[in-house]
């Protein structure tokens, strides 16, 4: 049983244990409230590719006291309750081996929900085998994968500040704005950081130009629509785990 998310980590394992042993290999997704549609849709279109069986996990985490007051072990947390689903999942189907799509890079930065899983006996093949994430891509790119140079994301909790509640209405606003950001831009890579109903939005740098003039009007204006007091654009740049060193 395969840990699947949206991304190019978990796909080349599920890619892997289907050619190893088909039908006996099963991917689920946990479809749950902070996970964007987009990486559901990617994750459904990634198991088309490989046909491979794909199960659907929904429960909502915003019911975890734990998750939701967001201190910076959110996704210790968050981790620990998936890893309960998957082995009573597995328990019903028979399954003796659950894997995930942590990688070596991976265990570079603060990652707590490893460990969660790690408790709950979920191997990481992509760790045992040393891949880093460059040698995933160029191996899912000669394996044919479509997702193979996707930009890595998160879920969207992941762009609330730790301390700062974790609500329903944040996570749509978030995605909503991220969803607006691309459209308008065309950007690839894109955050929308909810700071107490701030919007700072970040891109790559050389990507931080398309974010003026009308299109920054345009955007402002959508996302004060759907909630957001103001709008920022960070002139840094995205940088993965920025949101974790933001004190206010």
């Amino acid at each position: 049983m395969i840990a699947l998310s949206g991304g190019v980590d978990s796909a080349l394992v599920a890619y892997a244990a289907f050619q190893k042993l088909g039908v006996s290999a099963i991917a689920v997704t946990a479809d749950y409230k902070t996970l964007s549609k987009e990486e559901l849709e990617t994750a459904k279109q990634i198991c088309s590719e490989i046909g491979i069986q794909q199960i659907l996990l929904d429960y909502d985490e915003l019911q975890n006291e734990e998750f939701v007051k967001n201190s910076s072990d959110r996704c210790f947390h968050c981790r620990l309750e998936l890893g309960d689903h998957l082995v009573n999942l597995a328990k019903k189907h028979d399954v003796e081996l659950i894997v995930d799509g942590t990688n070596l890079d991976d265990l570079g930065e603060y990652r707590p929900g490893i460990e969660a899983l790690k408790n709950n006996g979920i191997r990481s093949p992509l760790v045992e085998t040393n891949f880093t994430k460059n040698e995933i891509r160029v191996t899912a790119k000669l394996v044919g994968l479509s997702v193979y140079d996707k930009p890595s994301n998160s879920c969207l909790a992941s762009r609330i500040p730790w301390g700062q509640r974790v609500t329903n209405e944040k996570l749509t606003r978030i995605e909503l704005s991220e969803t607006f950001v691309k459209q308008i831009t065309n950007v690839r890579q894109v955050r929308v950081r909810d700071l107490n109903g701030i919007a700072k939005i970040e891109v790559e740098k050389d990507e931080i130009s398309l974010l003026q003039g009308d299109a920054l009007e345009e955007i402002t204006k959508k996302l004060t629509l759907i909630g957001f007091q103001s709008v920022k654009v960070d002139p840094d740049g995205y940088r993965p785990g920025k949101i974790n060193v933001i004190a206010d």
